[in-house]
């Protein structure tokens, strides 16, 4: 396969459970070219997956010395997974992934991955039970992430459907864990307008002449699937034929938070891009 690469990878300075050298080594095991580290940006209202500064501070160091200590067998990239409410600083990483954890409102933050049972009060507690409300909030960020983290890539675009697989609303219109259908219908029309208003932000119109100055990659992650939330990578399809019609660009990562998620489910996602006509 072409792809052999890893350019979304979190070790034990956030919520890894591998050191930047095994991972390292595991990549190369692997057969890949390059991987790019991006730790969890700080967030000062929630320190309990992310690097504090002062870790920032020393896995930087530690990637910029393996960088150079593995440099004859693999390229190493120091990047940075920056959230959206983020006070980690800006400059100075090889790359940046920007991504929406959390949504804000009312006061306050809100994880649309931490749990399922969290993002279903949430969407009680806080919309009325309107989970398109909620999507609206997230899309409505998600159309900013560019601008507020300067991001190289677009993580994860639609994480607030990772629960979709095993979460569901009654007919009745009361959001709970099983039932007759998903928690996010992704055809609906409030959906489909919220990301798509978040596309032409970051990309511009299908066929616009005049496009944003800076467009990112968009990935195409697999890492819900590893873990068994997902059995489809982020973005969906749906989302990424817009991706594509915006003249939108992917890169293939794994999210891996171990060794064992580098690479994994690529040459199905390599098909997957192949197939809707992206050049990887």
């Amino acid at each position: 396969m072409r792809v052999k690469t890893s350019f979304h990878t979190h070790t034990t300075y956030c919520d890894g459970v591998n050191t930047a050298r095994e991972m390292i080594e595991a990549a190369i095991e692997k057969g890949f070219d390059a991987i790019g580290f991006s730790g969890h940006s700080h967030t000062d209202f929630d320190e309990s997956y992310a690097m504090s500064l002062e870790d920032s501070r020393l896995y930087k160091r530690e990637i910029l010395e393996l960088k150079e200590e593995y440099k004859d067998k693999i390229k190493v990239f120091c990047g940075l997974e920056y959230d959206y409410f983020s006070d980690e600083w800006i400059t100075g990483w090889d790359f940046k992934i920007g991504s929406v954890h959390y949504v804000k409102k009312d006061g306050i933050y809100i994880p649309v991955d931490e749990a399922a049972d969290i993002l279903l009060d949430a969407v009680i507690e806080h919309y009325a039970g309107d989970v398109y409300a909620l999507c609206e909030d997230y899309y409505a960020q998600m159309g900013n992430i560019v601008k507020k983290t300067e991001c190289d890539i677009v993580g994860h675009f639609d994480l607030i459907t990772k629960f979709n697989e095993s979460c569901f609303t009654l007919p009745t219109g009361t959001i709970v864990p099983g039932g007759n259908g998903p928690m996010i219908d992704e055809k609906d029309p409030r959906y489909v307008a919220a990301y798509t208003a978040a596309l032409d932000k970051i990309l511009g119109e299908p066929g616009a002449k005049d496009r944003p100055e800076k467009r990112p990659l968009f990935e195409i992650n697999t890492g819900a699937i590893y873990r068994g939330y997902r059995t489809a990578p982020y973005p969906s399809e749906d989302i990424l034929r817009a991706i594509k019609a915006r003249g939108g660009r992917v890169i293939i990562t794994s999210d891996a938070h171990d060794t064992e998620a580098l690479g994994f489910w690529y040459e199905e996602a390599e098909e997957l891009a192949t197939r809707l006509g992206f050049k990887l």
